[in-house]
């Protein structure tokens, strides 16, 4: 059963398991996954990485919510730490599709998308850090590769150089708010009770 954290007659606020597509028509996606647990049809909103669990809306209408008013905050066990503690970071992205990889590159050109990230970092322990990081654009791998291409990749994200194969990569959707006609709606889930986010909660 995959936990609900609210549910109304147009939107569904879940946690995702990590491991469970977050999209497409296969049976072990969540969009079927959550049919067949509700009775109801039900649609993607947005994206999250296979590896990755946590917070996530889906719409029970196919009038679209705005994934632009969403606000979403994620939470990233780094190999190694920021010179600085708190700080933004801005790139360039380019998402080669044939690989599913996304790069940084230096110069604007067709496909190419700005991409812009706070975080901050909570804690260190064992040449690692936790971070908190809260998204201004949702790219393709985003805060995998903007953290990798400053030589911290995340744990466990063999896509993106990180050498430990302990865990699959270390992010979890941590908040999501969005406007619901009475105000802000905002959900937390905490990561699961394994490694790596053992080390740091």
């Amino acid at each position: 059963m995959i936990e609900i954290l609210k549910e109304t007659a147009r939107y569904l606020v879940c946690v995702k398991p990590i491991g469970i597509a977050a999209q497409g028509t296969q049976a072990e996606a969540m969009p079927q996954l959550l049919s067949e647990q509700l009775g109801c049809d039900i649609f993607p909103v947005h994206r999250l990485d296979q590896t990755v669990g946590g917070v996530m809306v889906f719409a029970k209408t196919t009038q679209a919510m705005g994934q632009g008013q969403m606000q979403k905050t994620y939470l990233a066990v780094l190999t190694g730490c920021p010179a600085e503690r708190a700080g933004t970071l801005e790139d360039l992205l380019f998402h080669d599709r044939a690989k599913n990889k996304t790069y940084v590159v230096r110069r604007q050109r067709g496909g190419v998308k700005q991409a812009r990230l706070h975080y901050e970092i909570l804690a260190e322990q064992d040449g690692l850090s936790l971070a908190r990081i809260r998204l201004e654009t949702g790219r393709t791998h985003q805060i995998r590769v903007q953290f990798a291409s400053r030589g911290l990749p995340l744990l466990g994200d063999g896509k993106y150089g990180s050498r430990d194969n302990r865990c699959t990569c270390a992010l979890w959707s941590y908040r999501l708010s969005f406007p619901d006609g009475k105000g802000e709606a905002a959900f937390e889930a905490q990561p699961p009770a394994r490694f790596p986010w053992t080390v740091f909660f």
